[in-house]
């Protein structure tokens, strides 16, 4: 029966009864004449000499024959089918010729015009299904692999198919459009049915490519099954290429037929499936671009939030991990120091074991010597006595102590140590004084005559009855606006109620006296009507340094208007001349209580020291560790000594014969690196001793990794960091010294938080500084001479340009690389063998294949018959989308998926 395998595996499954019906069946429609028998019929009836009777009744069978190869075609096993599409007999040219001879009366051809007969007989040929059931020929061949193939290769065959839809059979319209839907969706043949288009264009003499197509759509509104079919080929030819233009190119060939103004007349529910996919595939080109844009802005904005964020993620991991370099180093730092320490040690304990060894020795000498004497006085006693003994009584004695040779001790005392007790003094015990509360002036309504009396000092106080008068409680008790208007001074007004004072201004503004230059009044205004708050209540925060109430920049703003000495004595001389505070301009009576504040300029100095002290420590503290990371990194790297080495060694190499050798090198000569170069002018020392390294000594190549964050201190100025630190000490320092005067529990909370920061930070200055002086004196500079701006940078351009140079190499590498490939490849090696040389070929022809397949995404028809049906079939059930073209496109080469679906 010829089945694939799935469905041979579906046949097993039935029981007997029904593969005998299934064999019965194929038995009753098996046709049994071989191909060439249909062949020669066909043939006889395009015979041009046969007369108009015979033809007639030939007619009259050839939609039997047509029919009859339909079903072999459709049912008879592949072997049947290769016969007939073979070259001896040549089935495909005979349809798609007899396909061509029905055609003569609806199409004019441009190279041959038929005769009066053929057009006769052509006529005869449309009346009939032979039109209809020549194209089921061609779909039953095109259902296999190798019938496919040759009627994609055939040069007329899928033109031919294309003129049917001149055929007036709606029926036959909507088997050619779906045969040539299917035919799109394989690779290649979407390009093929497009030219069959154009020939369709050129032969039936259309304006615009699909015109025709376009009116029997519009023509055919009875036939919904025609109308399907065509809708449904119109989706597919437009959205079936992945080429974006291409495809709006196609859009807009239907645009201009003006099918978008048809499809809005459309009832059919089947109908109206075909037409929202297509809907759904359309390409608005305008929505689109609007899309891009916003997108394109979106995109943009993200790109900039994610650098952002990323930014400030490395930052803080940077200065994580400065922190953490930096205590290491300190902690080496440290180490080193207490190591240099026991070497001393060392050497003084090896110093005094030496002395005391030789001191031993000398008084081993002298017992030794000591001994000796003892030993020769008692010899020389014995002798004597021997020689006593043998001369007699008469004998003279020696006397006694005249060979001694004991020796008398004499020991002087030493005079005792003279010690002296210190003085006892006594200092006088500092009087004790009460402090005086200050008494701030009182507002009154009226101005009020003088009280002429002589008022003690304050100093004078102490000890008398007026220490412990509070008079301000007094007043609290009276009935002061009485008193006022009672003693207040003649030729004045009624009271003024401070609390209508803005009421009354409009009415009868008073005049305002300003004691202050116009500018710097304008100024202050502007600078108070910012703080948003009230004279009283910014003076009472700077009295308690209180930078909650009070912004930092606006304490740093109005440290601009601290009060000059001509400033206080105006606006004292108008107190003392008693006029009215009303009278003073805002600026003026804000500048009043401005200048009562004790140590003003202090208080002001002190307040912004507390309020930029956090920000100037953290902008402080990366700096210092960058520049000790970087110096303790530069002074330790024992692989950017081996490339110093190298440098040095190359130099002396090239020098030493006109100059002759060196035992070192300014840092400055590592600019001069890539000034140095070779005799063809390609390339410089750098690149060499790039070379060196990467051949010779891979190990320090990547020596700058242990260079840490050496482009950072660079950006340092060490001076005004250092003077910075001096700035916030001074600052603590004032800052103790307001607290020792007022003990005010701001300052006494800013202290306890932030003097531990500050000898942090100090400690770090220290350590910064010693750091990049050992650093600059480890190779041969002055850090007076060169500071880090200097130092540093040497070697940002050196690490810059090493990179540089190695990337270069590589680059000069890998094109010699490529060279040398394409010399082999021009110039095979003799002792390469034929089969090397042949499966190299083999390797490049696949590449340049895939290479070739990557364009278009559509996948190969191959590796199963009965794919063309399986399309139509699918195609029938789910409208096509752009969205499953890939998916669609499955049928041609996944044998799995009918099975998994039908």
């Amino acid at each position: 029966m010829n089945l694939p395998p799935d469905k041979v595996r579906l046949l097993r499954s039935y029981d007997n009864e029904k593969k005998w019906e299934l064999i019965c069946d194929q038995e009753r429609f098996q046709v049994k004449n071989p191909p060439h028998t249909y062949i020669q019929k066909l043939r006889g009836f395009l015979d041009p000499a046969v007369t108009r009777k015979k033809f007639r009744r030939r007619v009259q069978e050839s939609t039997q024959t047509l029919r009859e190869l339909e079903i072999s075609l459709r049912t008879n096993h592949i072997g049947w089918v290769r016969e007939f599409l073979n070259e001896e007999n040549r089935g495909l040219d005979v349809l798609v010729e007899y396909l061509s001879f029905a055609h003569s009366t609806l199409v004019t051809r441009s190279n041959t015009l038929p005769s009066r007969r053929t057009l006769k007989n052509s006529r005869l040929v449309c009346k009939k299904d032979d039109v209809h059931v020549c194209i089921m020929c061609l779909r039953a061949i095109m259902n296999y692999q190798y019938g496919f193939n040759m009627v994609m290769s055939h040069p007329h065959a899928v033109n031919e198919i294309a003129l049917s839809l001149n055929n007036r059979n709606p029926r036959t319209k909507a088997l050619v459009l779906e045969l040539l839907a299917a035919v799109c969706l394989v690779r290649g043949g979407h390009e093929i049915i497009l030219s069959a288009f154009d020939n369709f264009k050129t032969v039936c003499s259309e304006s615009m490519r699909f015109e025709k197509l376009m009116e029997h759509f519009k023509n055919e509104d009875d036939n919904i099954d025609f109308l399907v079919a065509c809708m449904q080929f119109i989706n597919i030819v437009v959205h079936s290429v992945e080429d974006m233009n291409f495809r709006v190119h196609l859009q807009y060939d239907f645009t201009k037929l003006n099918l978008e103004e048809h499809l809005e007349h459309t009832e059919s529910d089947r109908l109206q499936v075909q037409i929202q996919a297509y809907l759904d595939n359309v390409f608005d080109v305008g929505t689109l671009l609007e899309d891009a844009e916003t997108k394109t802005a979106a995109l943009e904005r993200v790109e900039e939030l994610e650098e952002n964020l990323m930014s400030e993620r490395l930052l803080d991991v940077e200065n994580e991990a400065m922190l953490k370099i930096v205590e290491l180093e300190k902690q080496l730092m440290q180490t080193n120091k207490e190591l240099d320490q026991l070497r001393v040690s060392l050497v003084t304990v090896e110093t005094t074991c030496t002395f005391a060894n030789s001191q031993v020795h000398t008084l081993r000498r002298m017992v030794r010597e000591k001994d000796q004497t003892i030993r020769r006085q008692s010899r020389l006693e014995r002798q004597a006595q021997e020689a006593q003994q043998a001369g007699g009584p008469g004998a003279p004695q020696p006397q006694r102590g005249e060979g001694d040779g004991g020796v008398a001790d004499s020991a002087s005392p030493s005079p005792p140590p003279c010690q002296s007790r210190p003085l006892l003094t006594c200092l006088p015990a500092p009087l004790s004084c009460t402090a005086v509360k200050i008494k701030k002036p009182i507002q009154t309504k009226f101005r009020m005559p003088v009280l002429n009396w002589v008022a003690l000092k304050p100093s004078q106080i102490n000890g008398t009855i007026f220490n412990d008068i509070d008079d301000e409680s007094i007043l609290q008790d009276l009935n002061v606006e009485e008193f006022e208007e009672m003693f207040k001074t003649k030729a004045q007004g009624p009271a003024v109620d401070l609390t209508l004072s803005r009421q009354k201004l409009p009415q009868k503004p008073p005049s305002k006296v300003s004691l202050l230059e116009a500018n710097r009044a304008k100024n202050l205004a502007i600078t108070l009507r910012k703080a948003g708050q009230g004279s009283e209540v910014i003076c009472r925060a700077i009295q308690t340094f209180d930078l909650r109430t009070v912004r930092v920049d606006f304490v740093e703003c109005l440290m601009r208007f601290l009060p000059t000495e001509a400033e206080v004595k105006l606006l004292r001389q108008y107190e003392r001349d008693r006029k009215p505070l009303e009278a003073l301009s805002d600026e003026d009576r804000f500048m009043m209580q401005f200048s009562r504040l004790e140590r003003l300029g202090q208080r002001m100095t002190i307040m912004t020291f507390m309020g930029n002290f956090s920000d100037n420590v953290q902008m402080l503290t990366p700096q210092l560790h960058a520049m000790i990371a970087a110096s303790v990194s530069i002074k330790s790297s024992q692989k950017l000594k081996k490339i110093l080495e190298i440098i040095l060694a190359l130099g002396n190499y090239m020098n030493s014969s006109k100059r002759g050798a060196v035992y070192g090198f300014k840092l400055q000569s590592l600019d001069l690196l890539l000034e140095t170069k070779s005799t063809d002018r390609t390339q410089t020392l750098l690149h060499y001793i790039s070379n060196v390294v990467r051949e010779k000594y891979p190990a320090v190549s990547l020596f700058y990794n242990e260079l840490h964050y050496v482009d950072k201190a660079a950006a340092v100025s060490l001076e005004n960091v250092l003077s910075d630190v001096k700035e916030l000490q001074r600052g603590m320092e004032l800052t103790w010294r307001e607290f020792s005067v007022s003990h005010n529990a701001t300052l006494k909370d800013f202290i306890s938080r932030n003097e531990s920061r500050l000898s942090k930070l100090q400690e770090d200055a220290r350590i910064a500084q010693d750091a990049f002086e050992d650093a600059v004196k480890f190779f041969g500079e002055s850090s007076k001479t060169m500071p880090p701006s200097v130092f540093f940078p040497i070697f940002v351009r050196f690490i810059k340009a090493y990179r540089l140079a190695e990337e270069e190499n590589e680059q000069r590498r890998r094109q010699e690389q490529m060279l040398l490939e394409k010399l082999e490849q021009e110039d095979p090696s003799p002792s390469q063998s034929p089969s090397h040389r042949g499966k190299r070929q083999q390797q490049e022809l696949i590449t340049e294949l895939r290479r070739r397949q990557g364009k278009d995404s559509r996948h190969v028809y191959e590796g199963k018959d009965g794919a063309i049906e399986d399309i139509i079939t699918a195609l029938k059930t789910v409208p096509f989308t752009a969205r499953t073209a890939k998916r669609s496109s499955r049928f041609f080469c996944d044998p799995a998926h009918t099975e998994e679906h039908y």
